[in-house]
């Protein structure tokens, strides 16, 4: 009788681990997923402009500790507060909307350190260059979601790019090269 109770807890243990151990992928939620990007101004101030339309997908194993993400930027929802300004940064001397209407971001090499991503190595391109980058994490979160009961998991990312190295050099260095680019994503588990 022992035997088999010990049996019987020894399959439910190994059906909860390997329940555990699968990778999910999580698809990122439109109205809490948004691309931002800071540089310089001509030394008088550091401005602050976001991408309005972000999809994606992150895949994680938490268990085997790996993980990958699929990021889409739609380039021409690019807001940053002015009308005018939004046609500048769309024009061929920066984003070149019309001919590069996306910019991604590809990982299969996410960092872990205990139980939470801390780093995703991959790969950004942006008009049509494509760069190594690794984008710190921060704020990792994976829970039930209060409003909705849906799974969820949320982060915020960041790295620092040079303008210059995506053939966007115009005016530099007066403005600044160095521009950092921060993915806030929420994200629902995939069904």
């Amino acid at each position: 009788m022992k035997s088999k109770l010990l049996i019987a807890l020894f399959a439910a243990v190994g059906i909860a681990t390997s329940v555990y151990a699968a990778p999910t992928t999580y698809t990122a939620d439109a109205n809490h997923t948004f691309a931002q990007f800071e540089y310089n101004h001509l030394g008088f101030s550091n401005q602050t402009s976001r991408f309005n339309n972000v999809t994606g997908t992150v895949t994680i194993d938490q268990a085997a500790k790996k993980g990958s993400a699929d990021i889409t930027i739609d380039t021409k929802s690019v807001d940053t507060g002015s009308t005018v300004f939004n046609s500048h940064i769309q024009s061929e001397d920066f984003l070149s909307t019309t001919q590069f209407p996306t910019a991604t971001f590809q990982s299969n090499d996410i960092i872990f350190k205990g139980d939470k991503p801390v780093e995703l190595k991959g790969v950004l391109t942006l008009k049509g260059v494509s760069k190594p980058v690794t984008l710190k994490v921060s704020n990792f979160e994976c829970k039930k979601h209060p409003m909705t009961g849906a799974d969820y998991c949320g982060a915020n990312a960041v790295t620092k790019v040079k303008r210059t190295e995506f053939n966007m050099g115009k005016y530099a260095p007066n403005v600044g090269d160095d521009v950092t680019i921060t993915i806030a994503i929420e994200a629902a588990k995939k069904e």
